[in-house]
């Protein structure tokens, strides 16, 4: 009988090596891909899939140094509300000024940024509890 896989959430790190944040980043999330991995093999060894429900499992992490799109971008001021443009985009003041900095200057997108896309939520900056938590959240397409 063949049987539908539920694709992974894709977790994505904005992420410019020469910033120091965004390597810790960058080793927060790898360490959290590989615990989830190895927990996702786990409760499907052991059958548990009761444990499955309660907190994500496995994720695809993908990784850029580009700056996101004004699709993206769009999102991730949704994501942490348009008041935080200039925590994402240097000298903006909402989503429009951040949309036009961004499209003068790509190098104006503040690293690290960790987006969850699927959750519809995003982390900016490099804090470990808060990209944890992000990480921790239940997939909304679980159901």
């Amino acid at each position: 009988m063949f049987r539908f896989h539920k694709s992974l959430d894709v977790i994505t790190l904005f992420h410019k090596a020469s910033v120091p944040s965004s390597l810790r980043t960058l080793n927060v999330l790898k360490q959290a891909s590989a615990a989830a991995s190895a927990s996702a093999t786990e409760d499907q060894a052991s059958g548990h899939s009761h444990q499955n429900a309660v907190q994500r499992s496995d994720f695809e992490m993908n990784v850029t140094e580009e700056a996101p799109t004004a699709d993206q971008l769009r999102s991730i001021l949704e994501y942490v509300g348009a008041r935080r443009a200039g925590d994402i985009v240097q000298g903006a003041r909402d989503e429009a000024d951040a949309m036009r900095k961004l499209r003068e200057n790509g190098e104006s997108f503040k690293r690290p940024v960790v987006v969850d896309w699927n959750n519809g939520t995003a982390v900016v900056g490099d804090n470990e509890s808060e990209i944890l938590n992000m990480l921790q959240m239940p997939s909304k397409q679980a159901g």
